[in-house]
């Protein structure tokens, strides 16, 4: 796993009632038993750690974050583009 996958399963874990070693890209996020609160938390500590903001959309977002994986990918492409619209920005 890259620095973003490793530091987005150190907040996964930290949230979690019972920490797991064994997870991976695969790991679907209703097999870590996280709550909605936690969930809100974990979300804010993303945007921290990263700089970004998660759009959150009820009907779309939420059907997006399935595994972890799925959540690394939707984190690496928000990075992407917040270095994009800056770079594009000083230009």
């Amino acid at each position: 796993m890259d620095e973003v996958a490793t530091k987005i399963v150190e907040i996964l874990k930290k949230h979690m009632k019972e920490p797991r070693d064994d997870i991976s890209l695969s790991t679907e996020l209703q097999d870590l038993s996280i709550e909605s609160l936690d969930l809100a938390m974990i979300v804010f500590d993303i945007e921290d750690s990263f700089g970004i903001e998660i759009p959150y959309n009820a009907n779309e977002e939420v059907e997006d974050f399935k595994t972890v994986g799925s959540v690394v990918d939707k984190v690496r492409e928000l990075i992407e583009n917040k270095d994009g619209s800056t770079a594009a920005a000083g230009a």
